[in-house]
């Protein structure tokens, strides 16, 4: 009887492993050969490790993206000051709010057809029009000579630049199943740092004459456009940048055969996954999705609104309490603060995560940031060493932390969907956020001028009331990222049914 059992499942073994044989050749075969989506897939199935050469072109492109947007921070005050358009030195951060908010306007007027076009026809194209656009409207910027046209080129630049939404959904499939999170820690490191390292170049290259009389003379075409340099230089990395993706691969699939579908083809022992990637799923009712996003939007106007407001009140007077720092100061904190910010993300993060998962570790983050950012009043009492070395520290722990929130959500929004829709989710995304960060830059600096006009006010006076605004937000994110308004999709994504 026993050798009756052992012959039995040895028979059912070989059948098991004959079925496996013969699957296995089945989904391989239907790789189309001229189709980049395939090509891709059959490399992640025979490269084992971390891609770094794909994590590299991310870095460079987001990178490419992030530049332009909080570059200008530093000097917008003294930008702002010689358009001679604020009748009163508290209304400068007034007008440059707007300033700051006209590219977030702009991309959110445009970010769901690029993620359309991304689904249509690549995100690579996408990703080349948004590096030019980055060429030539953020050149166009650094030689504004008028409030309006500063207003206008950042429009454009916006809402031309329509590639970190189609970058996200890339992030995640260029890489094997194991590797989404480094590729998207990869996405939000670059584009912190470039939001970071952007102002560090805007106050160390803005008004070059001021500061380098011994390289730019008075007269030179620097001193007539002294805000010029900063946009020149990212202009200058954007072009090599879009020279480097000529070696970028294409993950869209696209098959020439409209009745077969590579997705079909690596779900066929699962009826229910085929049924699933058929069907186009209404993103607008996909919770996981669009509770995600909501929550990301309330951590982007926050974030967009302390990067202004930081820049701004550092370099503000301190008889209107802020911090007296030249572009140069400014500079130094964000250059230290993007440097810790990389090396926390590519090599912390990712074991931080899988130690204490996505939403946990965004909930002990945006916890920690409260008091920390209400902190920033009472380091500017101090002054010399103290002083900038406190700064300093504070602000890359806020960094750090608003990475890790950031990071968190990017993965929570693209393990929500399917490969087909996902540039019209990370579109979705973008517009959304984008219009929460077009209202940070101009809330932010019209509560920072109000701020400075009641510095002698019995409750939150000065800038303390700004920063307990902007705690205000942080603390609505961090109460949404709890169920049941926050909600994770618990179907494993496409990619690890193969």
């Amino acid at each position: 009887m026993a050798s009756s059992n052992d012959d039995t499942n040895n028979v059912n073994n070989d059948n098991d492993n004959k079925d496996n044989g013969n699957r296995e050749p089945l989904l391989k075969k239907h790789y189309y050969e001229n189709c980049p989506g395939c090509k891709v897939d059959r490399a992640k199935e025979m490269t084992q490790g971390v891609p770094v050469k794909h994590l590299i072109n991310i870095w460079l492109i987001t990178l490419c993206s992030s530049l332009p947007i909080s570059s200008l921070f530093p000097f917008l005050y003294f930008m702002i000051r010689d358009f001679g358009i604020a009748k009163t030195e508290a209304d400068i951060s007034y007008y440059a709010g707007y300033v700051g908010s006209a590219f977030m306007f702009g991309r959110g007027l445009t970010s769901v057809p690029w993620g359309i076009v991304a689904d249509r026809y690549g995100r690579k194209p996408v990703a080349i029009l948004g590096i030019i656009a980055v060429i030539v409207f953020n050149t166009l910027f650094g030689f504004s000579t008028s409030f309006w046209m500063a207003v206008t080129t950042r429009f454009f630049l916006g809402g031309l630049n329509g590639l970190l939404g189609p970058m996200k959904a890339y992030a995640v499939e260029i890489f094997r199943d194991e590797y989404q999170a480094i590729g998207l820690s990869t996405i939000s490191a670059a584009w912190g740092i470039g939001l970071v390292i952007g102002p560090a170049l805007g106050g160390y290259l803005a008004q070059p004459v001021e500061k380098y009389p011994h390289i730019f003379s008075k007269g030179s075409f620097f001193d007539k456009f002294p805000y010029s340099l900063p946009s020149l230089i990212i202009s200058i990395f954007a072009v090599v940048v879009l020279v480097s993706c000529i070696w970028l691969p294409e993950t869209l699939h696209k098959h020439n055969d409209s009745n077969e579908s590579h997705q079909d083809v690596e779900a066929l022992e699962n009826e229910d996954t085929v049924k699933r990637v058929q069907k186009d799923e209404n993103l607008l009712l996909n919770w996981p999705l669009m509770s995600s996003i909501i929550v990301y939007c309330v951590f982007a106007l926050h974030d967009m609104a302390y990067q202004e407001v930081f820049s701004l009140w550092a370099v503000s007077p301190l008889r209107l309490g802020g911090l007296n720092f030249t572009t140069n100061d400014v500079g130094n904190v964000l250059s230290i603060s993007g440097f810790a910010l990389l090396m926390y993300q590519l090599s912390l993060y990712p074991t931080v995560e899988k130690a204490c998962g996505t939403v946990r570790l965004a909930h002990i983050s945006g916890a920690i940031s409260i008091p920390l950012l209400q902190s920033y009043p009472f380091i500017a009492l101090l002054s010399g060493f103290t002083l900038h070395l406190l700064i300093t520290s504070a602000s890359v722990l806020k960094y750090c932390l608003s990475a890790t929130i950031i990071t968190g959500l990017f993965l929570l929004q693209n393990r929500a969907v399917e490969q087909h829709q996902r540039g019209a989710a990370n579109g979705i995304a973008m517009t959304a956020m984008s219009i929460f960060k077009a209202v940070g830059p101009a809330g932010g600096g019209a509560i920072l001028t109000w701020s400075q006009k009641r510095l002698n006010a019995s409750f939150l006076p000065g800038s303390h009331l700004v920063f307990f605004v902007l705690n205000l937000v942080e603390a609505l994110g961090v109460l949404m990222m709890f169920k049941p308004f926050l909600a994770e999709k618990k179907t494993a994504p496409l990619e690890q049914l193969q």
